[in-house]
């Protein structure tokens, strides 16, 4: 497998991400193949349609100045992370553990990170849709029938740092069942499935980094997946409460 960091200039509002992509390509002497993985970090999405906030036009409400109070945020910042998550757990200093779309996230993906100062850039509204149509109009635009993978960065219970995260993917499948598969003695796996998905948004997440890289975009090539036309988002990839070692302890334990 083959992995291949894409630098691009500064991606602003209203900007189409296929372009930029496209042009970039161009750029760098960098050709797209059939059966390539294009991985997207979501900002440069969330950028293109105008999700980005501007925290002193947002009104803090009550609820988020306490919010904020226990948590060491701007309260501004804390209106914003109520809006976006599905449910809040809790939290540590500088940060809060909530749901969104189904994914554990700080913040509910709302990020002051990579944003002009006074602003957030949040998640994008559907990164599923995202996903498919950037597959569309590349092949549209150049022919090839490349696979996308929109990604963020996330987190592992109690491990430093952040690791890379799906989204949303179009033409591969995002889950491998390996519950049919034998081990090495011969015997049946029992719960194991492998997070593809996640596993190549790690891998091109080492590339991308964090900070002021430029490289929203990896080209990954030879990916050992399975190819196929489906539309995937993060229910998709999403195990349920009750059979999650780390929600249903955690739910389990606020039942007590």
């Amino acid at each position: 497998m083959k992995l291949y960091a894409v630098n691009t200039e500064i991606v602003k509002t209203g900007d189409d991400p296929v372009e930029v992509i496209l042009k970039t390509l161009k750029e760098q002497n960098l050709r797209l193949e059939d059966d390539d993985i294009l991985v997207i970090t979501s900002k440069i999405l969330a950028y293109a349609e105008g999700r980005i906030a501007r925290l002193g036009e947002i009104k803090p409400s009550t609820k988020a100045k306490k919010l904020a109070k226990q948590f060491s945020l701007q309260p501004e910042f804390a209106e914003l992370i109520l809006r976006e998550a599905d449910e809040i757990y809790g939290g540590v200093e500088k940060a809060i553990l909530t749901l969104k779309n189904g994914i554990l996230t700080a913040n509910a993906g709302t990020d002051n990170k990579n944003a002009p100062v006074g602003y957030v850039v949040l998640w994008p509204k559907d990164a599923q849709q995202w996903a498919k149509h950037i597959r569309e109009k590349i092949k549209h635009k150049t022919g090839k029938r490349v696979a996308i993978l929109v990604v963020d960065s996330g987190l592992t219970p109690l491990r430093i740092g952040t690791t890379g995260l799906a989204l949303a993917a179009a033409g591969f499948k995002p889950v491998k069942d390996t519950r049919v598969e034998k081990d090495l003695y011969g015997k049946p796996l029992v719960l194991t499935r492998q997070a593809i998905a996640d596993d190549l948004a790690s891998a091109a997440h080492l590339l991308m980094g964090e900070a002021a890289e430029k490289t929203p975009i990896v080209i990954v090539r030879d990916a050992p997946v399975d190819f196929d036309d489906g539309i995937y988002g993060s229910s998709d990839m999403m195990m349920p409460f009750k059979e999650c070692i780390f929600m249903n302890s955690f739910l389990a334990d606020s039942r007590d």
